[in-house]
């Protein structure tokens, strides 16, 4: 607040007006005055009352005695000093410090969205209307959130924000996270989901000059919780996730070898992979156009009518995929004269040419050790068991209730048993019960544990480059496990069909933001991870640092921590400086009062 003076010129006399004038900040960073008091032309009496009162008050404050009144009639209005322009007096001794929040990973994430040009994607898509706040700000929020601390809207709504930088980092107050705001703009965001995979393409293509003819292609599931009974897609099927209890969709993902996604597609729960990849391969070339792609996938996605159909079209679509075991069994005999050819010192691989296609036979020792240690501890959980039933032998029918149990334990490995039963009504004794184990057979799954046959129509006739393309397989499923376990993508609380759809798009969003700033960290050392470099950053807090005015108010100065030596090393590697700190504002006492009631109410 300040004194203001008014001149004006009456019957030829000049006349000063005085009034109390207070500065308020509004949005868009703009300053609007407000008149607090009005005190009007001031006489000589009442300039000593005014006077007397402003040199207690100075005195008290330890300040210099000012004389505005009799400064304005002799010289009129004076204009303040320089030194004295944006002065305050303030109350060192009763500083406090508050709400420490998160800024450093929150900042990153902000920063990696702006490289993508995401902010001005959403712009585009969504002006600004007569909303409150911009629904680019919104979206912003929630990829971030899914990004630093992934949970529900009603979890960022209630409990992040607040936690966080946000508010500083988006210009914005807690109107941006308003749980009715966060649920709306998920309804904007499908119509413009192809829009913005042609705008992620490009954007890789100019930061990182991202190759897009290597395509893998896999699917995983996600659950939901609740009955889901608004949602058709949400239904029962093959649970990757370990909860066939629960209702699901499938999500078909398309990425590169690098990592880059380009797409994917939400459907059904109990869709079959088998049916799922003929409308991928029009979808892409409906939205990239026609080129000579490779695609990488794992067996029982493509069907046998389907491999056949690309051979034989003039698409130009070219394939390496794993097969069955059973198709391993057929060409076992013309595989054996084959030689192997070494890749490293735990892969060898060998060629078989066909009539249209070239199978690869690769045998992992590494692989192969895994799958026998596999076996070898469900078999002797197995044996244990029947022992104990040999040992305490129960009724027949609680017999083969504990042999149904055992066998869904034990998988495969069941299969080495073999098994003499009691017949209807025959007493379960060590005459009438008992089991040996198949060792031929052992032996034999053995001899081909860690090989697996893959088959393609390229013309490539080096096994070590089929068998390192096949390994890429690899980049897909690290993608799902972030998205399962680094963006918590399950389990999905929303009821509503398109609820669901813009969840996982606000979440493919956030891997987006992954994956770039996983490219920025690659040339600098293995061992920089993102989810490493957002942990390292989440130190540098942000923190009010709150100083009463002798006036009554509240300077309030948000100032974020210095980082240290080695987030000072990162922020380089990165390429980055953080922002200059935010700009001090002046609160009132009631304001902060009710700010800080209404935080208290929250939490």
């Amino acid at each position: 607040m300040f004194l203001r003076c008014t001149e004006r010129k009456k019957d030829g006399k000049v006349h000063y007006y005085y009034s109390v004038v207070e500065n308020r900040r509004v949005a868009n960073h703009k300053v609007t005055q407000r008149t607090v008091l009005y005190l009007g032309e001031i006489n000589q009496l009442q300039e000593a009352a005014w006077q007397d009162l402003l040199n207690r008050f100075d005195s008290e404050c330890q300040g210099h005695t000012v004389k505005p009144f009799q400064q304005q009639r002799l010289l009129g209005p004076a204009p303040l000093r320089p030194e004295e322009v944006d002065a305050i007096q303030v109350k060192l001794s009763q500083m406090e410090l508050r709400r420490p929040r998160a800024f450093g990973n929150c900042w990153l994430g902000c920063e990696i969205w702006r490289l993508l040009e995401l902010d001005d994607f959403w712009r585009e898509k969504l002006p600004e209307g007569r909303e409150e706040v911009a629904w680019h700000k919104v979206i912003e929020l929630l990829a971030v959130n899914r990004l630093v601390d992934p949970g529900s809207e009603w979890r960022l709504h209630r409990q992040w924000f607040d936690q966080s930088a946000m508010d500083e980092l988006l210009a914005e107050d807690f109107a941006v996270a308003s749980k009715d705001r966060l649920y709306r703009c998920l309804d904007r965001l499908l119509p413009h989901k192809q829009e913005l995979f042609r705008h992620l393409k490009q954007r890789w293509q100019t930061l990182f000059g991202a190759q897009f003819e290597l395509l893998l292609y896999d699917l995983t599931s996600t659950y939901v919780e609740g009955a889901a009974e608004l949602n058709p897609k949400a239904k029962r099927g093959y649970s990757r996730d370990g909860r066939p209890d629960c209702l699901q969709v499938i999500i078909g993902l398309v990425i590169t070898t690098e990592g880059f996604p380009i797409a994917y597609e939400v459907m059904e729960g109990n869709t079959a992979d088998s049916t799922t990849l003929r409308g991928f391969l029009d979808r892409i070339e409906q939205q990239y156009g026609r080129a000579q792609r490779v695609w990488i996938m794992d067996r029982g996605i493509p069907t046998e009518a389907l491999l056949a159909e690309l051979r034989a079209s003039q698409r130009e679509i070219r394939y390496l995929v794993g097969t069955p075991r059973g198709l391993l069994n057929k060409y076992e005999q013309a595989l054996l004269d084959r030689p192997w050819q070494k890749i490293n010192e735990a892969v060898e691989v060998k060629l078989l040419p066909q009539d249209c296609e070239v199978l690869v036979l690769a045998k992992s020792h590494g692989r192969q050790a895994k799958e026998q240690a596999i076996r070898r501890r469900k078999l002797a959980r197995l044996l244990r068991k029947l022992r104990a039933m040999r040992q305490r032998p129960p009724s027949r029918d609680q017999l083969l209730l504990r042999l149904g149990a055992a066998k869904t334990e034990a998988g495969r490995a069941f299969q080495f048993v073999g098994l003499r039963l009691p017949e209807p009504g025959e007493a379960v004794t060590r005459q009438t019960f008992g089991f040996r184990l198949d060792k031929q057979k052992l032996q034999q799954a053995e001899l081909r544990d860690g090989h697996y046959l893959l088959r393609t129509n390229l013309s490539a006739q080096d096994p070590e480059q089929l068998w390192k393309l096949y390994m890429q397989l690899t980049q897909i499923e690290a993608a799902f496990r972030c998205l399962k376990t680094d963006l918590k993508i399950r389990p999905i609380h929303h009821q509503l069909e398109q609820r669901v759809d813009a969840h996982i798009l606000v979440a493919f969003q956030s891997y987006c933001l992954m994956v770039t700033l996983k490219k920025r960290l690659e040339p600098h050392g293995p061992g920089l991870t993102p989810k490493a470099a957002l942990e390292k950053l989440a130190s540098i807090q942000m923190i009010d640092v709150c100083i009463p005015t002798t006036q009554g108010a509240w300077l309030v100065l948000p100032r974020y921590t210095q980082p240290s030596l080695d987030q000072h090393l990162l922020l380089k590697k990165l390429n980055l400086e953080l922002p200059q700190q935010p700009p001090p504002r002046i609160e009132t006492a009631e304001a902060k009062e009710s700010w800080e009631g209404l935080r208290q109410l929250k939490l």
